[in-house]
């Protein structure tokens, strides 16, 4: 179905609106259940005690579920990629309210409450999905609710387009008509949307000129159609297409890297908070790396290095210094002597003469990088990104691809990282890890990254 038209848009937010409700009515069900069949004489009732939790709850429950994208394709999606989606908001929700629950004490006669009203949320919205799923599935297979459609540019053209579409998209679409803007005039698709009664025109313009597909929205836009114009005419494989306003002028807009959006305002806050708490538990690390370094090494404890940050700009990076003070005068030697275990601009090599003794213990447990936290803090960097380069690399790059990798913030972590580090030693493999992680990006996938990051740091996998 059209995700961004009216009607669409419409559905989500009565679906949205149906969930909420269900949330409310779950926890009202656990409720009855709790103090009618659970209950004593001596206990209360009703939602009383917890009302003011459900106020904070219910609302943001819609919001979970379509950050976790439940709500996108829903009448395409698999039974089993629903309940996957209901759970992980559901656990999200679940650790809100379990925090919430400890914070201000909860009265425990209301914690059964809250625990039944969470599993009958997640019974309740699966039910809502599979009745409202089942019944558009039965309205499309007799031929209801499909939309009238035109479609407009050279044959060709049309025929592509009609290919590159996903399984399914095309059965809710009933094809009244096809127009080639190239042979046919203009004047005849008025005519065929007046006798089709169409709904709506999708126009595939990669080899049509501009020019005619003016005039065929000129023609639609005076009949109030709504017309989609594929952008398959820019040759963009991973860009997400947008429309905005410049000057009052409509402009396409092709973005390669998540739009700023609520998810990117909420990675944002983990972060800082996030890197707060972390260098609070781990300060005794920082005492012993600081104490550690001045016992054995002559030189400052801090080390800092200009690495490119979001769109290459640069900004300095802190670390624990874990090499000679004169390390980078002695690049040039090492790389010359010792050689370069990654392919590429990027310089990796095992057992570094540069790193002191002290400093092998601070590499291997990840301690070093501590400092850090202090960037994601200051808003140079976030906990989960590609891992910044130093400036100099950077300039190496051969290939435009790479600098994609420089259109997010950079990362203390990443799916390098957290898959074992120096076992990857092909710069290219580094890259596409990362151009992988940016076009999939996603909170859930911050998450999934960090975990994974716990076990290689306290492991010491590939670390050197």
């Amino acid at each position: 179905m059209f995700a961004s038209s009216r009607k669409e848009s419409f559905s989500l937010q009565a679906m949205q609106i149906a969930d909420a409700c269900l949330v409310w009515s779950a926890f009202a069900l656990a409720s009855v259940l709790r103090w009618n069949v659970f209950g004593t004489e001596s206990d209360g009732g009703g939602l009383g005690p917890i009302v003011w939790l459900l106020y904070m709850v219910v609302p943001f429950s819609p919001l979970l579920l379509e950050l976790f994208g439940f709500y996108r394709n829903a009448e395409r999606k698999k039974l089993s990629s629903a309940v996957f989606q209901i759970c992980q908001a559901g656990g999200v929700m679940g650790a809100a309210v379990g925090a919430m629950v400890i914070i201000f004490q909860v009265d425990p006669s209301s914690r059964l409450v809250l625990g039944l009203g969470s599993v009958f949320s997640v019974v309740f919205i699966f039910l809502r999905f599979y009745w409202v799923r089942t019944i558009v599935r039965r309205r499309i297979a007799n031929g209801a609710g499909r939309e009238r459609v035109i479609l407009a540019g050279t044959p060709k053209d049309i025929d592509d387009f009609l290919k590159e579409m996903p399984e399914g998209v095309t059965d809710y679409w009933e094809v009244v008509g096809r127009f080639d803007l190239d042979s046919d005039d203009p004047m005849e698709l008025k005519d065929m949307i007046e006798k089709q009664s169409a709904e709506r025109v999708i126009i595939s313009p990669k080899n049509t000129q501009f020019e005619k597909v003016s005039q065929a929205v000129e023609f639609c836009d005076a009949q109030g159609l709504e017309v989609w114009v594929a952008a398959n005419f820019i040759r963009a494989q991973v860009s997400r297409p947008a429309f905005d306003t410049l000057g009052g002028k409509p402009m396409l807009v092709l973005r390669s890297t998540p739009e700023l959006s609520w998810s990117l305002l909420l990675k944002s806050l983990f972060d800082r908070c996030a890197a707060s708490l972390i260098i609070l538990l781990t300060s005794p690390l920082w005492v012993i790396a600081a104490l550690g370094i001045k016992l054995t090494s002559s030189g400052p404890i801090f080390f800092k290095q200009a690495r490119a940050g979001k769109y290459g700009e640069s900004f300095k990076m802190w670390k624990f210094r874990t090499m000679v003070v004169d390390a980078e005068e002695k690049l040039a030697e090492v790389k010359e002597t010792v050689g370069n275990q990654m392919q590429g601009p990027v310089f990796k090599v095992d057992n570094d003469p540069r790193v002191f003794p002290f400093a092998r213990f601070l590499r291997k447990w990840s301690i070093d990088e501590l400092p850090q936290l202090l960037n994601v803090l200051s808003g140079d960097m976030s906990l989960v990104g590609p891992r910044p380069l130093p400036v100099y690399e950077v300039k190496e790059f051969e290939k435009a691809e790479y600098r994609r990798r420089l259109s997010v913030k950079p990362g203390i972590t990443c799916t390098w990282q957290a898959g074992g580090r120096n076992s990857i030693t092909s710069f290219e493999e580094w890259v596409e890890m990362d151009l992988k992680y940016i076009d999939n990006w996603s909170l859930w996938l911050d998450f999934k990254i960090l975990i994974m990051t716990i076990p290689a740091v306290l492991f010491g996998r590939g670390a050197k």
